[in-house]
């Protein structure tokens, strides 16, 4: 038993140390030697960073922000729009790729949208208090370099297919009221998606805003939704 042990150890070191430890994909996005997908933006951001846009957007987010693109492309080209989303990653990552992907561009204002994977444990427990201190930290970086900030509500969830039984309904609600809470003591605006996408049961409205099989990603009409709430309020 012991000896099993023992060479589990070294195997697991040795992936870690190996010349190819940054291919081994984690959760989350990213690899073991790039924890928080760096390198993904990292030309297109050395491109922006030669022009000057004062209209500049930057959504920040995960698999709901980056998919945004897959769904309606025209949203971002048509709009001063970057879109800075990394499918699976919850926001102890984003919080560490937040200067070169959102304050390096020098944009007029961010959009961040995060919590659903730290509640889905995407890259192990957090508490809902430190999800929001994380995107707090967001926010409070970006109004340092005089960037607008808004903060989304987290989209309801009944569930998570790829983890299922973690019930994250209640959870997201706790986590949208100590984001509005913030937001309101704060003067920042807050992007409440949640109110016009929930099922009134914790979830997202299926059919009409997420398949049965799916219950986390918005469809087209879902991002239609979204895409109105948070023109208006960039208008503010």
């Amino acid at each position: 038993m012991k000896h099993n042990k023992l060479t589990i150890i070294i195997f697991l070191f040795s992936i870690i140390m190996s010349n190819n430890a940054q291919d081994v994909y984690i959760q989350g996005g990213g690899t073991l030697m790039d924890w928080a997908h760096l390198k993904k933006f990292e030309k297109d951001n050395e491109r922006l960073k030669k022009i000057n846009d004062p209209k500049r957007v930057v959504f920040m987010g995960n698999s709901i922000t980056e998919g945004w693109s897959n769904f309606d492309k025209d949203f971002f080209i048509n709009n001063p729009f970057v879109n800075r989303g990394i499918s699976g990653q919850t926001t102890p990552q984003m919080l560490i790729r937040f200067r070169p992907d959102v304050i390096n561009l020098n944009p007029k204002s961010v959009v961040i949208l995060a919590g659903i994977n730290d509640i889905a444990g995407n890259t192990g427990p957090i508490s809902l208090e430190n999800t929001a201190e994380n995107i707090i930290s967001m926010a409070e970086i970006a109004k340092a370099n005089n960037i607008k900030v808004y903060i989304c509500s987290t989209l309801p969830a009944i569930d998570f297919p790829w983890s299922p039984g973690l019930e994250p309904g209640p959870k997201v609600i706790k986590l949208n009221t100590i984001l509005k809470n913030y937001c309101t003591k704060n003067n920042i605006i807050y992007v409440d998606y949640f109110s016009s996408m929930s099922d009134g049961k914790g979830g997202l409205k299926v059919p009409e805003y997420t398949t049965a099989d799916d219950l986390v990603h918005p469809n087209l009409a879902g991002y239609k939704v979204m895409e109105k709430i948070i023109l208006s309020s960039l208008e503010k």
